[in-house]
């Protein structure tokens, strides 16, 4: 793609962004939202690959709808209270389009069904892209309009989110698809939080955000689109394999990791809550997750490639790995020891 025409798409993301986490009125808000759904389609579709144009076709069906149940959601609102201030969202109606809407533009169940689909057809960074980037605004969304949704219908959907991310993940090959499932289970965790707690929900967004980026950059770097590949690329970097390994821990959300801290505060905050069951029930749907996370880390670090089957030995580079990756990796690792610093800022 013409580096110009990358740079007015990025432009046009920052744009659509900013215009949405910055926006007090719903039409702004949509604007921002719709910004960003054009800006994003041309990277998807850029490689003209038969299943990239379908995931560019099935990405922009499913935001156009959740886009136009948001503007639905929001003149409901304004014709019987005469606001339109996202914050002053009060009719029930409206509150129940608004929370339809925001899962099927962040892929919550029971509205998941086109982002593993959409990860698949596209290229490692624009599936970093489409996990972190583009699920900010609506989390911002969620966030502003927290305390007037229904706190009963976000806990089924997180709840059925993490069971259906860890269980769909459990026998998937592909590592974007895992890594989709995996977006979709931690939505779960930010969902179930985010009206008793809406700090906590976007902390524990900024902090999936970095350990998803650190994950996606490191298999971007050794080129591993499926498990076979990632059993022989030990080979090639094998300190970036090591590190790979425990960044796929710190996102299963194993202590002392920093994927530890956010979950440890939701449950602590569900028990305040006197929502002990729930919190069990997520923390035990979690699981799931950490079943695949190991396997994926198992392949890594462990597995030797069979040596019956012909297959591309990939031998040692002295290519330098991208500094970016190094500070992510770190951050994933090492944030939970200064998590009382972290609380403090949040």
């Amino acid at each position: 793609m013409n580096p110009q025409a990358k740079l007015i798409f990025a432009l046009s993301l920052t744009l659509g962004t900013t215009l949405t986490i910055s926006s007090n009125h719903w039409v702004m808000a949509w604007a921002g939202l719709e910004i960003n759904t054009l800006a994003i389609l041309p990277l998807i579709s850029k490689s003209h690959h038969p299943r990239a144009i379908e995931a560019a076709t099935k990405y922009f069906l499913v935001q156009a709808a959740a886009s136009a149940l948001v503007l639905f959601s929001s003149m409901t609102n304004a014709w019987h209270t005469g606001q339109w201030d996202i914050t002053q969202l009060s009719h029930p109606t409206s509150c129940l389009v608004l929370t339809v809407a925001l899962a099927m533009k962040l892929g919550l169940v029971p509205f998941h069904f086109w982002f593993p689909e959409v990860l698949q057809g596209s290229s490692l960074i624009v599936g970093l892209l489409l996990s972190t980037v583009m699920k900010f605004p609506p989390i911002t969304l969620l966030y502003l309009t927290s305390p007037s949704l229904k706190s009963t219908v976000l806990v089924s959907m997180a709840i059925l989110s993490t069971a259906l991310g860890g269980w769909m993940g459990l026998n998937q090959t592909q590592t974007r698809k895992i890594l989709a499932f995996s977006s979709i289970s931690h939505l779960g965790w930010m969902a179930i939080i985010v009206t008793y707690s809406p700090k906590l929900a976007l902390l524990n967004f900024y902090l999936y955000t970095l350990m998803t980026a650190a994950v996606f950059l490191s298999l971007n770097s050794i080129k591993a689109l499926k498990l076979s590949t990632l059993m022989t690329t030990w080979t090639k970097t094998p300190s970036l394999n090591a590190i790979l390994m425990l960044t796929l821990l710190s996102l299963a959300g194993l202590p002392p990791l920093t994927g530890f801290l956010p979950k440890w505060l939701i449950i602590q905050e569900l028990t305040k809550q006197e929502m002990a069951l729930a919190a069990t029930a997520i923390a035990l749907l979690s699981l799931l997750g950490l079943f695949f996370y190991l396997r994926l880390a198992y392949c890594a670090t462990i597995t030797l490639p069979p040596h019956t089957v012909n297959h591309m030995k990939q031998w040692y580079t002295s290519k330098s790995t991208n500094t970016l990756v190094a500070i992510l990796t770190t951050m994933s690792l090492m944030l939970l020891p200064i998590s009382p610093i972290i609380l403090t800022i949040v």
